[in-house]
């Protein structure tokens, strides 16, 4: 069964996940630790939980999902995994940190191996499908496990949101469509781990989530 330890950085409020199991691995989902003392909570974090991180995921690379990329890579000598479209998102991270006013001091390395839809990631005893999930970007990745019953989504579904779709290559209907197609028949049980604000459920935002309400 999969643990899910989520842990809140920088600016932007974003969610950083650190999955693991009882063999001791883990694998870290959009590392938005940005400060050194960021940094050095999710090591403790690590290290307290006596955990072997094994991979590192980005959902998307929008720059809050990517500070904490260059740190995770170089501490535990991981490559960067994400969806080849992504590219020209992670490529464009320094000029929006410019725009926001925002030092980027350690840039993200560049991808060492690109994610597919439907490709497995395993992990200790347990495993991940990714689900291609656009909208919110344009190659935007989710996590599922249906042993666990849990989904790391990104910013595609909050808990009475969705993700924004004014950014570049973002599209309202791709994104409606990526949760139709996605997420509504991995079940109501299955429990939601946004990018940003609380975990929630797929049959909660079925029922409740005005946007879901609205176009679907």
């Amino acid at each position: 069964m999969i643990q899910v330890l989520c842990k809140t950085y920088n600016p932007f409020q974003e969610n950083t996940y650190l999955l693991y199991d009882a063999s001791g691995e883990c694998i870290i989902i959009d590392p938005g630790c940005w400060t050194n003392t960021e940094e050095q909570d999710l090591k403790q974090q690590i290290s307290r939980l006596g955990l072997k991180p094994v991979g590192l995921y980005n959902t998307h690379c929008h720059l809050d999902h990517v500070f904490g990329n260059a740190f995770v890579a170089a501490t535990y000598g991981l490559e960067l995994a994400m969806h080849a479209g992504e590219v020209p998102v992670l490529d464009a991270v320094p000029q929006v940190c410019k725009m926001y006013g925002i030092p980027y001091t350690k840039p993200s390395p560049n991808p060492g191996q690109f994610l597919e839809a439907g490709q497995r990631i395993a992990f200790g005893q347990s495993e991940l499908e990714v689900l291609f999930t656009p909208g919110h970007s344009p190659a935007s990745v989710s996590f599922f496990s249906k042993d666990s019953g849990i989904l790391i989504a990104g910013d595609v579904l909050f808990s009475g949101s969705i993700g924004r779709t004014d950014l570049p290559g973002g599209d309202l209907d791709v994104l409606m469509d990526s949760i139709r197609r996605e997420y509504l028949p991995l079940g109501d049980e299955v429990v939601v781990y946004p990018g940003h604000g609380s975990a929630t459920t797929i049959g909660h935002e079925r029922k409740t989530n005005p946007f879901l309400l609205e176009y679907l």
